[in-house]
């Protein structure tokens, strides 16, 4: 019995141990001779390439690499490393960024590591051109979708209500009699006007927690889903739906202006406005949207369309300059015409300029405040568009990249947004 227990308690203790597996032994580093990764237009970049195993250098190993403009590498080669280390060089001309990537092979697997430098990127340009008729078209999207009632649902998740904060799942109709959109709605408890945040979701197909936390500082939050469907569901019917019915929904309808996928999403998120301004205890004057990815767009979107929205803070925002890979330049993703240079396609890529983040971003005022954040080794949202997209809004604006990160955050990046929003939220209910 004393040896079962043993055992037992041997098992509890090892539990955690297994949980904690972080990171990996063997790291490959490119490493910038510039500290923040920026260079001028016609100077010379020098990347450090190391692969390390706990730390010390490795000797022999093979590696591959790739060098030049990002999603047009023109330099790839394959060599071993006699110290385990190596220098490369790149230039550009004009404004972008050269990016190295290398993968190196230990032991039967491939670790990798990257680095992007920035050239001149205050003055890269996007190419999607602005239809004459971009801001009316969505205007009177906006007029047609308000002709149908909201229609609101809510039910309380008592599991998810702390003391300061109850939560909900609510919905409404939004742009035709049917079509709902479904959220998580957050709330302080205590009786008051509160500033709102709407946050809007990065793609995919998936269930929704709420933001408890920032509603915890005196903001109501509404976090909305944008397929339609509940978002407190099973994982298992998302996992049907986005391998199903909604698998690559961002290229549903690409030649229609009206039945585009993202057609209903964005008046969702006008509608997600007009119910916290009609069914919540908003104070009626200061509002935020983020959001990250797809969710980085959403925020361009409802920042340009709705005046309500105050401050704005896309992160890596996606679906912004479609048309830069037809001129041979890094796109957004989902990277629409990247593969086939747009042949075929002229429908889509006029249709694609009304879904363009850029395009949202020109209609952005001087009265909405912004903070845009991404990483410089970001292979799914490059820097390229984040910056152009950046330098496309003429109000005021802060910038904070994260030159290291891919499509992930920091944790550091995290705290800064987060109270950079509660900051232009003017959450004054604490003092």
């Amino acid at each position: 019995m004393k040896r079962q227990i043993f055992l037992l308690l041997a098992f509890l203790v090892m539990l955690p141990i297994g949980a904690q597996i972080r990171g990996n032994s063997i790291v490959v580093t490119v490493e910038p001779d510039h500290q923040d990764w920026n260079y001028c237009v016609g100077e010379t970049a020098s990347f450090t390439v190391e692969v390390r195993r706990s730390g010390t250098l490795i000797n022999d190993v093979s590696i591959d690499y790739a060098a030049g403009p990002e999603m047009y590498q023109d330099v790839k080669k394959s060599l071993t490393l006699k110290e385990g280390k190596m220098k490369l060089s790149g230039k550009m001309s004009q404004p972008g960024f050269y990016r190295v990537d290398v993968t190196a092979h230990v032991g039967g697997k491939d670790y990798h590591g990257a680095c992007a430098a920035a050239f001149s990127p205050e003055k890269l340009k996007p190419s999607t051109i602005m239809p004459s008729d971009f801001a009316d078209f969505w205007q009177q999207s906006i007029v047609e979708a308000r002709k149908t009632d909201l229609a609101p649902t809510k039910c309380l998740l008592p599991e998810r209500c702390t003391k300061d904060v109850n939560v909900y799942e609510i919905s409404f109709q939004n742009e035709q009699l049917g079509s709902r959109t479904y959220g998580i709605l957050c709330v302080p408890v205590k009786e008051g006007r509160y500033p709102a945040l709407l946050r809007v979701p990065g793609a995919g197909v998936r269930p929704y927690a709420g933001d408890v936390y920032t509603a915890s500082q005196g903001v109501i939050t509404l976090e909305i889903g944008i397929h339609g469907v509940p978002v407190t569901m099973k994982q298992g019917i998302y996992d049907d739906l986005n391998n199903g019915a909604l698998k690559g929904y961002w290229e549903f309808n690409m030649d229609s202006r009206e039945k585009h996928y993202y057609h209903h999403v964005i008046m969702g998120c006008i509608r997600a406005m007009d119910y916290i301004e009609q069914y919540t205890p908003w104070d009626g004057s200061n509002a935020g949207v983020t959001g990250s990815s797809q969710g980085g767009f959403l925020t361009l979107a409802t920042a340009g369309l709705d005046k309500r929205i105050t401050c704005y803070a896309p992160v890596h925002a996606a679906l912004c300059d479609h048309t830069n890979s037809l001129r041979g330049v890094a796109c957004g993703w989902p990277h629409f015409f990247y593969w086939n240079k747009g042949k075929g396609q002229e429908k889509q890529i006029e249709v694609s300029r009304y879904y363009d983040g850029v395009n949202f971003a020109r209609l952005i005022t001087d009265k909405q405040h912004g903070w845009f954040s991404f990483g410089y080794c970001d292979d799914v949202v490059p820097p390229t568009t984040a910056w152009a997209t950046y330098n496309t809004v003429t109000g005021p604006k802060e910038i904070s990249p994260y030159q290291a990160t891919w499509h992930f955050w920091f944790q550091e990046q995290w705290d800064e947004w987060e109270s950079w929003l509660l900051k232009e939220l003017r959450n004054l209910w604490q003092n």
